[in-house]
């Protein structure tokens, strides 16, 4: 048995859903002029001051409002049933990520006569940019961090050089080591802090998805190898046209670490070569990277993408052991992976999975 206060009408009882709901909603003009607006949307949409925006254009953020205003004529044409999408809203000085539904009420015409909006804040999107906020200051830290770091570093390189320079010629062999070896730590430690903030920076930095031309990469990743290091010879074989989705400027830092790991195994004596080549299967772009280096042995293959996991000595050419992990983390991100088999001294195949990029004027599902 209803409640002897609940309302007998169908507009009052309309009235009174509106009010209950958490849901932001309101009865606009077909023009966007609010009508009525229930507690729960002024709340989303009142500033400081408490003033809600005139109309529902004056609601949506600037960059919105074009789109908007084409879909609602279309709504009220009777092109489209409904208007659902994502959207930014304004609130006072700022915006939030915010989903919109609006619906036509119509006369005995088939005219619209009014609007039927629904507002809500996208939790997706909000917890997407509470995450994007985090990795920037987790990134802003670990910069700071380095930078301190490598102030003392250079005055230790600085200082070190300056008293290998002053006592020159009063130096004996071991301590003329002894101040050699004090300038390679500084170095390497100067390296290693390079590394990890590149590591960090392929964890948090913020994918910028597009086409991305691999081939292209690949041949700008050589030739800034081979301005690099102008006393070794370079060899590049690279299949044409290989495309894939994702961040153009991680995927060239990916393949930077790939080519840079081909290079330092490979016998200073012999020259760099790299094959590189791809095929398409279940979605994805597979894209192997061969050189002719050290190799390494398979039964220690979980350790290579490893943060610090070394599987040669730094005589044989072995760095900070952070650049396969750079690269693993990078394709991780795009949803991909980086696998690699290897016999010693027979060179390595990096195998990389990256989500493929849809040809211009593709489309999917059925067509007429």
């Amino acid at each position: 048995m209803l409640p002897t206060a609940f309302p007998t009408s169908a507009d009052d009882r309309f009235r009174a859903a509106m009010a209950a709901t958490a849901v932001g909603m309101a009865i606009a003009h077909p023009d966007g002029t609010w009508q009525e607006t229930n507690p729960a949307l002024r709340e989303l949409l009142a500033g400081a001051d408490g003033s809600l925006p005139a109309t529902l254009f004056a609601a949506v953020a600037p960059n919105h409002v074009h789109a908007l205003r084409e879909a609602l004529a279309s709504l009220i044409a009777g092109d489209v049933q409904v208007i659902d999408r994502a959207l930014d809203c304004r609130r006072g000085a700022g915006t939030f990520p915010a989903w919109l539904n609006i619906a036509a009420m119509r006369d005995s015409a088939g005219e619209a006569c009014a609007l039927v909006v629904q507002l809500r804040e996208d939790p997706a999107a909000i917890k997407a940019d509470a995450l994007d906020s985090t990795r920037r200051q987790l990134q802003a830290q670990i910069d700071a961090v380095a930078h301190d770091l490598r102030a003392p570093l250079r005055s230790i390189t600085t200082f070190a050089g300056l008293l290998e320079r002053k006592l020159d010629g009063s130096l004996d062999p071991s301590s003329r080591d002894h101040l050699a070896r004090v300038r390679g730590a500084a170095t390497r430690m100067g390296g290693l802090l390079d590394g990890l903030t590149e590591l960090s920076r392929a964890s948090t930095a913020q994918l910028r998805d597009g086409v991305v031309d691999l081939s292209m990469l690949v041949d700008w990743v050589a030739a800034e190898q081979q301005d690099a290091h102008p006393d070794r010879q370079f060899v590049f074989t690279v299949q044409p046209g290989l495309t894939a989705r994702g961040d153009e400027r991680l995927l060239k830092a990916m393949l930077a670490q790939l080519v840079d790991n081909a290079r330092s195994f490979t016998r200073h004596e012999a020259p760099v070569t790299v094959d590189v080549a791809g095929t398409h299967a279940d979605g994805m772009l597979r894209v192997s990277v061969r050189d002719r280096g050290r190799g390494f042995d398979m039964r220690y293959r979980h350790k290579l993408f490893e943060p610090f996991q070394r599987l040669h000595g730094a005589d044989e050419g072995a760095g900070d052991g952070l650049g396969l992990a750079i690269a693993q983390r990078i394709a991780e991100r795009h949803g991909g992976r980086i696998d690699a088999e290897s016999e010693p001294d027979a060179g390595s195949v990096f195998h990389i999975q990256l989500p493929v990029a849809q040809p211009a004027g593709a489309t999917t599902g059925e067509s007429c």
